[in-house]
């Protein structure tokens, strides 16, 4: 009996280690001993799971409640917030900061015993977002340095293992649905702390891959997605991220929407989850995969993109996860005017906190939240539930808009108050039904006139509000729009002769124009064709229907140019002419830490050499460096060009001495473009850029009448 008794305990002894316990309610490992890796309980669903990667039936169901939401709070919170950004001296770093430091794993690890935030009120937090207008909370469950923020059994390198040991999470999780918030996960796909998880960063030399599986790797997230998806209730979304490296794909990425959608098939995904985003602008490319909606981070697409889903991700200073130093904050006016911007648009906007380590917002986080929270307080049905504007542009604001019974609400959002009185309309058809201020609680009437195809509406001589007041102006019928003829000409300066182009989206239109300050009237020229200009001058053009204006007017300057002629002529056959030593760029590269460009000329390089083209290879880190390219560019044809460069953080190019494109400072994947007339031939180019933190990415575009844009080819770059 004894010896029967023995044989049960050393069995059960032997399933426990074997499998492990639940970390909750148990005796916790010590937080200061090291972090084993405890292998993956592989999810084994009882049926064959069904690929709704493709499948487009009860997408609007799904995503109704977003889209109705417009507005959310993303959480980044992790163990990146106990050195608060600091490390050896320096002040720059965020939630990167365990791979931007290059912090060795054994000593970043000891952050979880100093990760203590008894200060966390998950109730607070919930309140806090639901005051500012928010309709749900998207928080880091998993960021890339692989810790996580929740109660997990895959890995000892979570939350329960810290002093604070409890699972915010479960709070948070609790107190959205107190508060009637849509609760939500960001999981990161990447993982820097996990043995299995491939590559290495570049600068960890003392971490073996020998021995690493990157399936076992997605075994572990698939089980740890489980547990997000069981373990909390309902999951509004995931939102997933560090999808770019080479390691994963789109297979991967389908095989994980379709899993965490058998778990939850009302849940929504971004389009990170698979492999085909396209840098910070967040669209997926043509034929990939792409989830329920896109991500643009750290930017608000001009024109929104039509047609898809999407969501504007935004920190409210310069960093995700939190940084003492950080004071880079934005103004509530423009937390305001980009909410205003994005919904005219047709999308969500998700604005970042990143909580201290105690577990508090930081106080400029929370005026800007208050602020907003007032604002919309009063104007939120001019954001919740609205479409985008029926206009392409407005000079003193934006525009959302909402069906009615009767027809159309449209909600102008008025950021600049006009100084006579009346907002103006251009190219609206409809009957005006009735129009007043959404800030009056007594709907007091205002008065519509017309003129021409415009609609007027007289407004009080002070703004309501001076971030901005919304005018509510009801509609007969759906928005009966008109824009202004579209100029289709590549460029508004050319060096010869240009062929302007111009068309309307309306059907039945006529168009007519007229040069310099004449204005364009029924009895100006009509449009039948490309109209071809051979001096400088002013082009303007109208839509007219029945003899009368039905849109606004509008105007291009076309600038005609002298070429700069080439610094070297352009070789006659295949013999490189003197100066040319040879094909691909000169570089110089600096480390250092800036806020702009520096000046080169004061600072010594780390090395120099030649790459074929605006490559980062030659780098010995990836971030706080800088690349100031300099060489020869061969123009092959005389023609005015469009330079552009789309970079992450700063940079600025120039052509024969002369700056032509600007896009200095420190700020997410922005392009920014210029102008210049060239002559054929050999002329210098230089193309600065530096780098700091998060995403690092130089694109250097040109285009011309001849030329369609195109990446700026490697074989025109020479030394």
């Amino acid at each position: 009996m004894k010896c029967r008794l023995l044989l049960c305990l050393g069995a059960f002894l032997c399933l426990c280690f074997s499998t492990g316990f639940p970390q909750s309610g148990v005796n916790l490992p010590d937080p200061t001993g090291s972090v084993p890796y405890i292998s993956p309980r592989e999810p084994q669903p009882a049926t064959r799971i069904p690929d709704l990667s493709a499948q487009k039936e009860n997408t609007a169901d799904r995503m109704s409640w977003w889209r109705e939401a417009r507005f959310g709070m993303f959480i980044h919170w992790g163990l990146y917030a106990v050195p608060a950004g600091e490390w050896n001296g320096k002040t720059e770093y965020g939630e990167w900061i365990r791979t931007s430091a290059q912090i060795p794993l054994e000593v970043y690890d000891q952050f979880r015993t100093k990760f203590n935030p008894v200060n966390f009120d998950a109730d607070q937090w919930a309140k806090t977002a639901r005051d500012a207008g928010m309709k749900y909370i998207v928080i880091t469950s998993k960021h890339h340095d692989g810790f996580c923020m929740f109660d997990t059994r895959q890995t000892e390198f979570n939350i329960m293992t810290t002093p604070f040991r409890r699972d915010p999470m479960k709070e948070l999780a609790e107190a959205c649905r107190k508060y009637g918030l849509k609760f939500c996960f960001y999981h990161s796909i990447m993982d820097w702390h996990h043995p299995d998880y491939l590559p290495r960063r570049d600068w960890e030399k003392d971490r073996s891959t020998e021995g690493a599986d990157f399936d076992r790797y997605v075994a572990y997230m698939k089980a740890q997605l489980k547990e997000l998806l069981t373990n909390y209730g309902d999951i509004g979304v995931l939102w997933f991220d560090g999808e770019w490296e080479q390691t994963w794909n789109e297979k991967y990425g389908r095989e994980i929407y379709n899993y965490v959608r058998s778990l939850q098939p009302a849940i929504i995904v971004n389009n990170r989850v698979g492999a085909g985003r396209l840098d910070m602008e967040g669209l997926t490319k043509a034929g990939a995969f792409g989830g329920d909606f896109g991500t643009p981070e750290q930017q608000i697409p001009p024109t929104g993109l039509p047609g898809v889903d999407w969501e504007t991700c935004m920190t409210m200073n310069d960093h995700w996860g939190y940084n003492k130093a950080d004071t880079s904050f934005k103004t509530t006016r423009e937390v305001i005017h980009m909410l205003a911007d994005i919904a005219s648009k047709g999308g969500n906007y998700l604005l970042n906190v990143g909580p201290a380590s105690s577990g508090v917002f930081p106080q400029r986080s929370m005026d800007i939240l208050d602020g907003i929270g007032k604002w919309i307080n009063v104007n939120g049905e001019s954001v919740y539930g609205t479409d985008a504007s029926p206009f392409k542009a407005l000079p003193w604001g934006r525009c959302t808009q909402k069906s009615s019974p009767t027809g159309t609400v449209l909600y102008l959002h008025v950021f600049n108050w006009p100084s006579d009185g009346r907002v103006i309309l251009p190219g609206i058809l409809n009957v005006p039904i009735e129009a007043y201020m959404l800030a009056d609680p007594g709907k007091k009437g205002l008065k519509t006139d017309r003129k021409d195809d415009a609609l007027l509406v007289s407004v009080p001589s002070t703004a309501p509000d001076q971030d901005n007041s919304v005018v509510v102006l009801r509609l007969l019928g759906k928005a009966d729009m008109t824009e202004p003829p579209e100029f289709k000409t590549e460029s508004d300066t050319f060096v010869d002769t240009v062929n302007v182009v111009l068309s309307s989206e309306r059907e039945n239109v006529e168009i007519r124009y007229s040069f310099g300050s004449e204005e364009v009237k029924a009895r100006a020229k009509w449009y039948a064709g490309p109209v071809t200009l051979g001096e400088t001058t002013t082009m303007n053009a109208r839509c007219f229907r029945g003899g009368k204006p039905v849109s606004g007017t509008s105007t291009m300057v076309f600038t005609k140019t002298e070429p700069l002629k080439a610094v070297i002529p352009h070789p006659e056959g295949n013999t490189a002419p003197e100066g040319i030593k040879g094909a691909g760029i000169s570089y110089d590269y600096y480390e250092g830490k800036w806020d702009s460009l520096p000046d080169f000329r004061v600072l010594k390089p780390v090395k120099s050499g030649v790459v074929p083209g605006f490559d980062f290879t030659p780098r010995n880190q990836e971030e706080l460096f800088a690349f100031d390219y300099h060489g020869f560019v061969l123009i092959p044809v005389s023609s005015a060009y469009i330079f552009t460069t789309g970079s992450d953080d700063g940079s600025c190019l120039w052509i024969d001495d002369r700056l032509v494109v600007m896009n200095d400072g420190l700020h997410g994947m922005t392009e920014k473009s210029g102008h210049i007339s060239l002559a054929r031939g050999f002329h210098k180019i230089r193309v600065a850029f530096f780098e700091r933190t998060g995403s690092d990415v130089l694109n250097v575009f040109v285009k011309s009448q001849w030329l369609p844009r195109k990446q700026l080819p490697n074989d025109w770059l020479f030394h």
